[in-house]
């Protein structure tokens, strides 16, 4: 990579499809010149500019890295994936779109469990008669223990999750999670109910700046040379100085 600026949006589903749209609505234009499955673009008009087609994982891990100027993700992974976050990123804007909160939900039949209080003393009481603590499935193991701990509950322990986390505590594997969702029908049809006060994140995409990232001010004399462009990349990317 080694575009004046650098640019990750989502390469394939709902989140390219909006990302897409977003970049329209700024009057810029993303092209495949290879076609729709190169995963290396550039925006119409703006030669200096490479857009990098990444998963969004792959997008969160260059942001850290600084190896992308800009990219687009949902802040669920960003809050997971980058410790310290605000020292490595900037959120520039929320994008509306991809909207998801990360919560915790036990088994519905668990009808005395409704606050993290309640679930606290659970954990306490299994821990007591069983000798061994609730296993938590999550894929979220930071900001689950982030939470946890400023919830002052520390009689768990976390499974990572590396398939569908809602089917856990069916499957035997865990006695509660963590996990994302958008309506909660999916944690419902799996006998899974929402804490009141469970709500760790609520979550959606959002263009970001990487902090490491190389050469973001241009001269006064590049910017005089190419006003148009300047301009888009002003619309695009409110409160990120480009080298557009």
């Amino acid at each position: 990579m080694s575009a004046s600026l650098i640019i990750a949006v989502p390469a394939k589903g709902r989140l390219q499809a909006n990302a897409e749209s977003f970049f329209a609505r700024a009057g810029l234009d993303l092209v495949k010149p290879r076609g729709a499955r190169d995963y290396r673009g550039t925006i119409a008009d703006l030669p200096s500019v490479e857009v990098a087609f990444l998963s969004a994982a792959e997008i969160t891990d260059l942001l850290a890295q600084g190896s992308v100027h800009l990219g687009l993700t949902g802040e669920d992974l960003v809050r997971e994936m980058i410790p310290d976050t605000d020292r490595h990123v900037i959120f520039i804007e929320a994008l509306g779109f991809g909207h998801a909160n990360v919560v915790v939900a036990v088994p519905q039949a668990w009808i005395d469990v409704r606050s993290m209080a309640d679930l606290d003393d659970v954990a306490t009481s299994f821990r007591s008669k069983r000798e061994r603590k609730m296993r938590l499935a999550t894929k979220y193991v930071n900001l689950t223990r982030n939470f946890f701990s400023a919830h002052g509950i520390t009689d768990y322990r976390i499974v990572e999750s590396t398939g569908a986390t809602e089917a856990a505590p069916a499957a035997g594997t865990a006695e509660f999670i963590v996990d994302i969702t958008t309506t909660g029908a999916t944690l419902a049809a799996n006998g899974l109910k929402v804490i009141e006060d469970g709500l760790i994140l609520r979550s959606q995409a959002n263009l970001l700046a990487a902090r490491r990232a190389r050469a973001w001010c241009s001269t006064g004399s590049q910017r005089k040379r190419a006003p148009t462009r300047s301009a888009k990349c002003a619309r695009a990317f409110p409160g990120a100085t480009t080298r557009c």
